[in-house]
């Protein structure tokens, strides 16, 4: 009798079920990157071909000489374990890859409380480091390090990270919801009955507004589009 469960024993484990294959795809904005270039410069070689000529009239300055805002609409997920520290996805739209995630300096729970009680303002502050008078500057929001700000009150250190297999995989889920919040259970929960690492999230659109190099905002959208927004992220480089 003891033959047969020693042999048992001494198999290897059964392989994990298969997991589903990511279809979320690159954003359009690094697609057509190499392309862009080139159309830049076929541009450039027929506009040096043109004769030059002198303007009768100049061109109104913008006030301030600084140029305007710039806005684009993007989606945006908050997502977390209720204990554990919320975090930011940033995507083109629900159906392409991160291009920004963010581990912020606040539990989730904490995140929702303070969604229940009204507008949250959350600012993102980082210092401007002595390479910032190169042409090679470092983009604002690939900015590895940030000091975060919760309705005027320091909360603490958040850091830019890449996208985990856990994050595609649960924006992968989340790939036919536009707009919506909600709690997906996770294995363990169906497994042993533990409520506590559930995982919330909260998604919608967001107004991405690019006041210069140094600052932007991100304003979720209402879906009446009427009433000021309940969330906004301030990045700033100081």
């Amino acid at each position: 009798m003891e033959e047969p469960q020693s042999k048992l024993s001494s198999l290897p484990p059964p392989p994990p079920p298969p997991t589903t294959p990511l279809s979320l795809v690159e954003p359009s904005s690094k697609n057509n990157k190499k392309g862009s270039v080139k159309i830049l410069r076929a541009f450039r070689n027929v506009f040096r071909s043109f004769p030059i000529i002198t303007p009768v009239c100049k061109l109104p300055s913008l006030p301030g000489g600084r140029l305007p805002e710039t806005k684009i609409c993007v989606s945006g997920t908050l997502f977390g374990y209720r204990k554990g520290r919320v975090s930011l996805s940033i995507q083109e739209n629900p159906g392409t890859l991160p291009t920004l995630v963010i581990d912020l300096a606040m539990q989730t729970n904490a995140l929702q409380k303070e969604m229940s009680l009204g507008m949250v303002r959350i600012a993102l502050e980082c210092e401007k480091r002595p390479d910032s008078n190169n042409k090679e500057k470092t983009k604002l929001l690939e900015e590895p390090c940030w000091t975060m700000f919760v309705n005027g009150k320091k909360s603490g250190y958040c850091t830019k990270r890449d996208a985990t297999e856990a994050d595609l995989h649960l924006m992968e889920v989340l790939k036919a919801v536009s707009m919506g919040a909600g709690v997906l259970p996770s294995k363990s929960d169906v497994a042993e009955g533990h409520a506590d690492d559930e995982m919330a999230y909260m998604r919608g659109h967001f107004e991405r507004v690019v006041g210069s190099k140094d600052s932007e905002t991100l304003y979720m959208l209402s879906p009446d589009g009427k009433t000021e927004p309940e969330l906004s992220i301030f990045f700033v480089r100081i």
